[in-house]
């Protein structure tokens, strides 16, 4: 095991012995209870909770990240099928992004709901290995340039757009290569 995960490993136990006592408390005023949202006082302190709960962007960004590393898989394994699987759950989650954000609507709407999904849904249902790269390549594209838009620029400089570069001729490029 590396020595970093060593490090990582201990802390984690750090915590769990020495701060378990201050996660089993709940924050003053409120009843320790699994009811968290049907005991709060009043039906805006209930939204509130689903609010601040189900937080931002982020949350469905995250949720996208994971989906396109397994549509970059999928299209490793040439399985077309659980590559449009997931490539129509990254718009599901995207749109329903923008319902917590609707400020992101307008760069989801240029980069990725309009055209762009369409044709990229269109060359993964192709069956054609060459053809769904293609497609991928333009998503990812369209991700690091809605990237930029939303001035997240930085998103860009990790492994599932670093790393999951495909080459056009048929064969997949990992950086490691």
């Amino acid at each position: 095991m590396k020595r970093h995960y060593w490090g990582a490993a201990a802390a984690m136990i750090a915590l769990m012995a020495f701060g378990h006592a201050s996660w089993a408390q709940a924050p003053e005023g409120q009843v320790a209870s699994k009811k968290w949202v049907t005991e709060a006082a009043d039906d805006p302190e209930r939204f509130r909770r689903i609010e601040k709960y189900l937080r931002g962007f982020d949350q469905p960004m995250w949720e996208v990240g994971e989906r396109y590393e397994k549509l970059y898989a999928a299209l490793v394994l040439e399985n077309f099928e659980l590559a449009s699987y997931h490539w129509a759950k990254i718009k599901l989650t995207i749109e329903n992004g923008t319902m917590k954000r609707p400020a992101r609507r307008a760069s989801a709407e240029a980069f990725l709901l309009s055209g762009t999904w369409d044709a990229v849904n269109e060359a993964l249902a192709s069956g054609d290995s060459v053809t769904a790269w293609r497609g991928f390549e333009r998503a990812r594209a369209s991700c690091m340039r809605c990237h930029e838009a939303e001035g997240v620029g930085y998103m860009n400089a990790q492994p599932m757009f670093t790393d999951l570069a495909p080459r056009l001729d048929n064969t997949v490029s990992h950086k490691s290569d």
